[in-house]
């Protein structure tokens, strides 16, 4: 059986039921064809506003269902994602532009997110605490009310499932708006699948739309907590309008990530590390490698090895061809792609292999000699190119790394592994690989960036996503009323 039959959701929201929404029904396009796939309902403010009420009315009722429930409807989740993993793995490649192995990594990771939140419902809900006076005094973790989760495009199933499992195993209401280019396996599939897996009617729901239902979401005076991924110029948005109403924003931005590649390092491997973390998903992750910092030792024959990798990675219709590379997202993605691109080697850089697209298909792109205030190596580009900076000494590589607003992901390569991390430790940055390139992520470990790249909230394991999606509460309790003075 299919769990996305398109007659269950076209032109449909999910409200805890398949319903239609006030806003013009949007488009479901295949990038890489530019086929209409179908259509999904697009909430307005007023859908929002109903949603989020309605979200309240039940909140309680499942914050006080047993834990061992709760718990299981998120183990029977997990096993919906694994028992329709190829049909979500297929949306995934129409609708996002996925290569393969990555929609099938996509799929996988919202079965072991469901896992890993089934366990949260059993945690240790509080401490005890000293009391001078003889009273019972404790501290308790309580749900936090309802959760507004708002995910983008690029990797949409894990960015929504990421907040949504974890809030709803913890006892919160969730309405989730996924990007309106990616509703379907963003947004429509955790709608199937949370509904088969049990979550009773209004616990969780699913209202693609545009800006003005983002912000009528970060707004409502329903949401106490808002997880936001996206742009870092959205975030601060976001920040503010949820700072204005009092109420917490996770914020998990974008980035503009270094690959260190230090003198003595494998130059073969560190050119095939160096390609991936640019390349994967044509680019258009927070966590790509953006800056390549290569000594210039070294420097020719790196940047030899990733042009020939570049030259030679097929790009085409992830659907209908194996491909390293499938379509960017839609058209005003790639003309920003080609815009950084053309500027910098207008502004000097050497274009070594790519710089060219025929319609969303970007060719992977090396640039080299380039500077620290070269376009493509200042800016994130959210594509797939791999800017080389030649540096002579490991201090200057140090002071150009640390010289970016971002702080999400970084990779230091070389012999001496020790080393690598005494050199990373120079660097502000939430995520830290040694010997590897910047793009990963499992569910159950601690991801946020720091500076402009997030705010500190993180998310993944039980201490983080416990501290994300809960309130502490102070209680005692005592046998008789406390007498007082007066």
């Amino acid at each position: 059986m299919t769990i996305l039959d398109t007659e269950r959701w076209t032109e449909q929201v999910f409200t805890g039921r398949w319903a239609p929404a006030g806003g013009t029904p949007t488009e479901v396009v295949e990038p890489a064809t530019g086929q209409v796939l179908g259509h999904v309902g697009s909430a307005t403010p007023a859908d929002v506003a109903a949603a989020c009420a309605r979200a309240a009315a039940t909140q309680r009722g499942w914050e006080d269902t047993p834990f061992e429930e709760r718990a299981a409807v998120l183990r029977r989740a997990g096993q919906l994602f694994v028992e329709h993993a190829a049909e979500v793995s297929s949306w995934l490649i129409r609708e996002g532009g996925s290569i393969r192995p990555k929609a099938e990594l996509e799929a996988r990771t919202a079965a072991e997110e469901c896992f890993e939140a089934a366990a949260l419902p059993s945690h240790p809900a509080g401490s005890l605490l000293p009391s001078a006076d003889g009273r019972l005094s404790f501290s308790r973790r309580v749900a936090a009310g309802v959760v507004g989760v708002i995910a983008p495009f690029n990797f949409p199933l894990i960015l929504s499932i990421r907040a949504v499992a974890p809030a709803l195993a913890l006892g919160n209401s969730v309405v989730l708006k996924p990007d309106t280019r990616t509703a379907v396996c963003g947004g429509i599939a955790l709608a199937a699948i949370f509904e088969a897996a049990g979550v009773p009617e209004g616990v969780f729901q699913v209202l693609p739309g545009g800006a003005d239902a983002g912000a009528a979401l970060v707004a409502d005076e329903h949401t106490r907590v808002i997880a936001f991924t996206g742009s870092t110029a959205a975030g601060r948005k976001v920040g503010e309008a949820a700072a204005a109403h009092l109420k917490r924003a996770h914020l998990e931005l974008g980035g503009n990530n270094a690959i260190i590649v230090l003198p003595d390092a494998d130059v073969t491997a560190a050119a095939s590390a160096g390609a991936w973390g640019s390349y994967l998903h044509q680019g258009q992750i927070c966590m790509a490698a953006g800056r390549h910092l290569v000594h210039e030792s070294i420097a020719d024959d790196y940047v030899a090895a990733l042009a020939d990798k570049a030259r030679t990675l097929p790009v085409g219709d992830p659907n209908t061809e194996e491909v390293a590379l499938g379509p960017i997202i839609d058209a005003k993605q790639r003309d920003g792609i080609h815009r950084l691109v053309t500027e910098s080697v207008a502004a000097g850089a050497t274009l070594v292999a790519g710089g060219e697209y025929d319609e969303l298909f970007y060719r992977p792109t090396v640039l080299d000699h380039v500077r620290p205030d070269t376009p493509a190596f200042r800016q994130e580009i959210f594509g797939p190119v791999a800017p080389v900076l030649r540096y002579r000494t490991v201090r200057e590589a140090v002071e150009i790394a640390r010289d970016t607003e971002y702080g999400l992901s970084l990779s230091v390569l070389g012999a001496d592994a020790m080393q690598a991390w005494e050199i990373a430790k120079q660097i502000p940055s939430g995520l830290v690989h040694v010997n590897d390139q910047t793009v990963g992520d499992h569910a159950h470990i601690p991801f946020g960036g720091v500076k402009a790249s997030g705010n500190g909230g993180r998310v993944g394991g039980a201490e983080a996503n416990i501290e994300a999606f809960t309130e502490t509460q102070w209680v005692t309790v005592q046998g008789p009323i406390q007498q007082y003075p007066l």
